[in-house]
């Protein structure tokens, strides 16, 4: 921690892109731990803090645009499906409707 601020976060000017303008500067708390460990990432790649931080917001970004929304795979097989009859509330029940015949 910085001996100014016995618990705040680190806070960091980054450069943000926009249309409009060509950058806009914006805070962003950074806890002490994460931003000890950014700073020495920066210095082992012999590149600045800003470009590190931009890179990884960058690949944060492009990595939920790849994944795109959810889908379950279709997990149905063929069978007559819920039998009438049976009670649903009652595992044993189906447990023993499963393996009947099946040495269960």
């Amino acid at each position: 921690m910085r001996p100014d601020s016995s618990s705040s976060p680190a806070l960091v000017w980054v450069a943000v892109f926009d249309d409009i303008v060509s950058h806009m500067k914006t805070t962003v708390e950074i806890s002490d731990p994460l931003m000890r460990e950014a700073r020495a990432a920066a210095v082992r790649e012999g590149r600045t803090l800003r470009s590190l931080l931009e890179e990884g917001l960058r690949e944060v970004l492009a990595g939920r645009r790849r994944k795109g929304r959810f889908r379950l795979r279709d997990g149905s097989f063929k069978g007559k499906g819920l039998q009438p009859g049976v009670d649903l509330s009652n595992w044993e029940e189906i447990r023993t409707l499963i393996y009947e015949g099946r040495g269960g």
